[in-house]
């Protein structure tokens, strides 16, 4: 008897990347590419449409990033399950995408056996990390507080708060970085990791978030 075959939405917004994701997948018996997307807004559509066991997701796409679109799904399709591949290893894409509620965290730069293995392991209901990744959380769990079930809000620290109360202010990424002299993809780190942290989707929800939670001022956003 053949196993069961395993449902996947695959969403990357580079088509050459997602057509090597696909084979990679498909040369294994057990799964399928039911779906295919480009947008974040588009595989909440997908998710909804064809209830798969994985959600393929790379973190930077269109209109909605994959921890935003990861959140989502675990609020609205629990049964879904979320492996995040992406070539981002940076610790605040790590975090937030974890926070959000990931299965899985891959690295674009993994084998198309480790992949495979990665879905798999996450149907079946278990984690997939990147070994890379793994090390990250161990870090994390070993250097500080690791987060309590009954957490609300996890504290952001004093470069987020920086990030925050400039992007607050309507800086572009840009001028944040040279304001703060970081680069662009570190500003959008911070941002992401904030993202996580408060359950927000957008700027101008983690800023309002963050006003009623007391960690910035009506100033810092006008």
């Amino acid at each position: 008897m053949t196993n069961p075959t395993i449902s996947v939405v695959l969403a990357d917004d580079h088509s050459v990347v997602r057509k090597g994701i696909r084979e990679f997948l498909e040369e294994d018996g057990d799964i399928v590419v039911v779906a295919e997307a480009i947008t974040g807004t588009d595989a909440l559509a997908q998710v909804a449409r064809h209830q798969p066991h994985v959600a393929v997701l790379d973190i930077q796409m269109p209109e909605l990033t994959g921890i935003e679109v990861t959140r989502r799904i675990k609020a609205e399709y629990p049964g879904v399950r979320v492996l995040v591949l992406t070539a981002y290893d940076d610790d605040p894409y790590v975090f937030a995408v974890l926070h959000a509620g990931a299965d899985g965290y891959i690295l674009k730069t993994a084998s198309s056996n480790e992949l495979v293995h990665a879905v798999k392991t996450v149907a079946a209901g278990g984690k997939a990390l990147d070994p890379s990744i793994t090390q990250k959380v161990i870090a994390q769990v070993v250097g500080g507080r690791p987060p309590a079930a009954g957490d609300q809000v996890e504290l952001l620290t004093e470069r987020e708060l920086e990030v925050l109360r400039l992007a607050a202010r309507g800086l572009t990424n840009r001028a944040i970085g040279r304001d703060l002299s970081i680069s662009d993809r570190t500003v959008q780190g911070h941002l992401a990791s904030m993202y996580g942290k408060l359950a927000a989707g957008s700027r101008t929800e983690a800023v309002t978030k963050a006003i009623k939670l007391g960690w910035i001022v009506l100033e810092d956003a006008g």
